[in-house]
């Protein structure tokens, strides 16, 4: 009785007769799901479960790539223990959360999330005055932890003992019609957790998935709803958005859906301008490139190509009312990041990688004597060099200078040495060290060579480019 009438207050929709408590079974012919695809740790925990006579599954997101033949990146396990029955089980076990408890089970580097079977969400169960559930540790049957799943992609259970997928809510069919599909009534789903708005994006873009009307249509209406949600799994969220191997996509998805303001502000902007837009497109182009290519991605460098421009506008209104161009630069750095972490909780790791990737730039124009040499052997002089590509690539300052840090970084000490001495012919030096043809001068040549490159200006290239 208790589950009828939950899912009569939550919407949940049957397709045909399902019912909700009794899921479909599918065995290894029809479901195609390749073994070999799962992690051996991941067999192991559930095993391990399973012999101490609980139920295991792998769930959610895995099993959702293992149906789409893609190696999950990481497996999550569902079980009828109690997070204090699954710690004991296991050597390297931690109880973690508030809202509600998971177990971590590690294996040297790599982490396993266990999480007991949710039951029907109390009443009493504290809320915010919009509704958001702020901590909820009830525990229940697998059906019903089905129910209390985002999407019907993610709300099925894998055996990898017998090799069966369990499906509660359709969640193959809509796999195979490419369709995300909230589980519930959207408006009370959204309003119990705002991150599923962002979710919803973020996993249309990444799968290709079209968003199914009445999931879609509260999200624009609802969107403020995300700005009661802590900073810091708001953050969570932004960046498996943006590292989901679909960046652009996501941030497209998320300015279709009335979603961007507030969480990345000024982005609609610089999006809308011709070198925003190309900048930003070459930076996720780039992140989604290594991403696929299996490679890291800083998320120092994601997060100051993104907000590149707004440190941009910023660092040029503070140059024009006076200030020295490196100070301009901290202050202008300054003021964005304070306003971001408020949003997005920006970890202080990142907000470091952030502020040295944009106080190199200038650094970068001053091509004398050891400076050049200095900078190399700065900490974050790749991160920094392939920040001042992507500048020259979109156009936001001359190719020049891009051609002749890659000379300097990939020449032996003799060619170093040359490209500084062209450098320090003047600044029409070529990025390969030729000189090239100036007009003739009036009066003596200075016979120590003209200084090249001056304290700002990296900061006149910027404005000149700007204008």
């Amino acid at each position: 009785m208790i589950k009828k009438f939950i899912r009569k207050i939550l919407g949940t929709k049957t397709k045909g007769k399902r019912d909700a408590d009794t899921p479909v079974v599918l065995g290894a012919q029809e479901h195609g799901i390749d073994p070999r695809l799962l992690s051996s740790n991941a067999i192991r925990v559930t095993s391990t479960l399973q012999d101490a006579g609980y139920e295991a599954f792998v769930v959610g997101g895995a099993v959702r790539d293992l149906l789409l033949g893609v190696k999950p990146k990481d497996f999550d396990i569902a079980t009828n223990a109690t997070p204090e029955q699954v710690r004991k089980l296991f050597r390297r076990a931690f109880i973690i959360g508030k809202r509600f408890q998971i177990v971590h089970v590690m294996f040297g580097q790599d982490l396993l999330e266990v999480t007991t079977f949710r039951g029907t969400a109390s009443a009493s169960a504290p809320k915010d005055e919009h509704g958001r559930v702020l901590r909820d540790n009830t525990f229940g049957s697998q059906a019903e932890d089905a129910v209390r799943r985002d999407f019907t992609i993610n709300a099925m259970y894998y055996n990898p003992a017998t090799e069966q997928v369990l499906d509660y809510h359709g969640g193959i069919e809509d796999i195979r019609a490419k369709t995300l599909r909230i589980i519930g009534q959207p408006e009370a789903r959204y309003r119990e957790d705002p991150v599923r708005m962002l979710r919803v994006v973020r996993f249309a873009a990444k799968l290709r998935f079209h968003i199914e009307p009445a999931t879609g249509a509260p999200i624009r209406a609802m969107a403020p709803l995300i700005d009661n949600v802590p900073a810091p799994r708001v953050f969570d969220e932004m960046l498996k958005l943006l590292m989901s191997g679909q960046a652009l996509a996501c941030l497209q998805q998320l300015r279709k859906e009335g979603l961007h303001h507030g969480l990345l502000p000024l982005l609609d902007v610089v999006l809308e301008q011709p070198l925003g837009v190309k900048f930003v497109t070459l930076a996720l182009d780039s992140t989604d490139a290594r991403i696929h290519a299996g490679k890291t991605v800083s998320p120092g460098f994601l997060f100051a190509s993104l907000l590149w421009h707004q440190v941009l506008e910023k660092w040029t209104a503070y140059r024009t009312a006076g200030e020295m161009s490196v100070p301009a630069l901290h202050l202008a750095a300054d003021d964005v990041l304070e306003s971001q972490t408020e949003k997005l909780a920006l970890q202080r790791k990142i907000g470091s990688d952030m502020r040295d990737i944009w106080a190199m730039q200038p650094r970068f124009e001053r091509r004398t004597g050891k400076t050049p040499y200095k900078l190399l052997e700065h900490p974050r002089f790749r991160a920094g060099y392939d920040f001042l590509l992507l500048r020259c690539a979109s156009g936001e300052i001359e190719g020049d200078i891009g051609q002749w840090w890659t000379a300097f970084y990939e020449g032996d000490e003799t060619e170093r040495e040359e490209l500084v001495a062209s450098a320090g012919r003047g600044p029409a030096a070529g990025a390969g060290g030729a000189k090239r043809k100036r007009p003739p001068r009036r009066g003596p040549r200075n016979r120590g060579g003209q200084e090249g490159g001056s304290e700002d200006g990296g900061a006149r290239v910027v404005e000149s480019s700007g204008e």
